[in-house]
Order: structure tokens, then sequence, then C-alpha cells
């Protein structure tokens, strides 16, 4: 079954479920998981994937290796109040709020300055930097590759037949919509 998000993106509504309830992830670890991301349930079931599609080992085309705690911060930070971006080129959420369950607002954070989010949840501010990787022909973040390509061929079916999908991906694919 598909879904509108608040942007009117169609959003396929089982997917993060069926990665939670999937045997791909041990059940403590889920829960260790859960517990860590702190996020509503749509934040965490996205950052999950960075978990489960974790950045690769550094010496790749020069790649600096970086924990998956880490490569979560390059998709979401959180402040308490709104605070200016880093210099980073990659584009991530800056969300905003009381707590990471209670966002009040979403920014895409890219080249030093902040886009506000038109919608107001997070799968919404997901969406959004997802295709501001294509509207501003921005790579995906190496350490991210494996997350934004699953996302890319799975979620919102963009050239399936001709992306590169490490090993990983492709099993995590074919464990879900099998």
């Amino acid at each position: 079954m598909y879904v509108l998000d608040d942007s009117g993106t169609e959003v396929d509504e089982e997917v993060f479920s069926d990665i939670l309830d999937s045997n791909t992830v041990p059940l403590s670890k889920r829960s260790l998981l859960q517990k860590r991301l702190c996020w509503d349930s749509d934040m965490a079931s996205l950052l999950l994937l960075v978990y489960l599609l974790p950045p690769p080992p550094s010496g790749k085309k020069g790649a600096v290796k970086i924990s998956t705690r880490e490569a979560v911060d390059h998709v979401v930070k959180f402040h308490k109040e709104h605070s200016g971006p880093n210099q980073r080129r990659q584009p991530y959420i800056l969300a905003v709020g009381t707590t990471r369950k209670h966002i009040h607002e979403f920014y895409i954070a890219l080249d030093g300055d902040l886009l506000p989010c038109k919608g107001k949840s997070s799968l919404s501010a997901f969406d959004e930097l997802f295709k501001a990787h294509y509207v501003f022909c921005i790579s995906y973040d190496q350490a991210l590759n494996g997350m934004y390509t699953f996302v890319q061929t799975t979620i919102y079916n963009i050239d399936v037949d001709h992306s590169h999908e490490t090993p990983r991906v492709k099993d995590l694919r074919a464990k879900l919509l099998n």
C-alpha cells in the first residue's frame, strides 16, 4: 500500500516497518537501536537503514572511515534551538525541537545555508533531503551511499536497473521485496 506524505510523494507505508519486523536485525540490536536513535518512528526507521547499510571501510577512493553513529549525524542533526549549519558540502537535515521525538522545524542544511522544509514531519523532511541531491546535482555522501542507493531504488524506484548497488543493498532489497 502506498500513502502520500505531506509533500504529495507516494511512499510505501510498509517498507520501514518491514525492516524492523524482518529477521535482518536481531531483536536485541533492534531494541538497542530504538533506544539509541530516540526519534519518532519514521526517522528512527530511516536511520535504521544507516545501521543496516553501514559506511564502507576506509581505503576506498580515499574515503575516511567513520562510525555508523557518526554517519547518522550526516543524515540528521538535532538542536533544541535554531542554530546555523556547519560548512559540509553534503546536505543533511537540521531538526529543531524540544526533544528528538518532538521536532517543530526541519531544515535542509547545504553549503552553510538553511533551507526550510515545506513539510512538518520527519518523513517529509527526509523526502526533501533526498530530492535536494537531485535538484542541486549533488552526489551521495560516500558514508551514506548504501542507504541512499537503497532509498533510491527501493522506495523511489529510480534507476533500479542502472544503479550500482552493493551486495548488501541488493540483499536487503531482495529480503524486503520477496
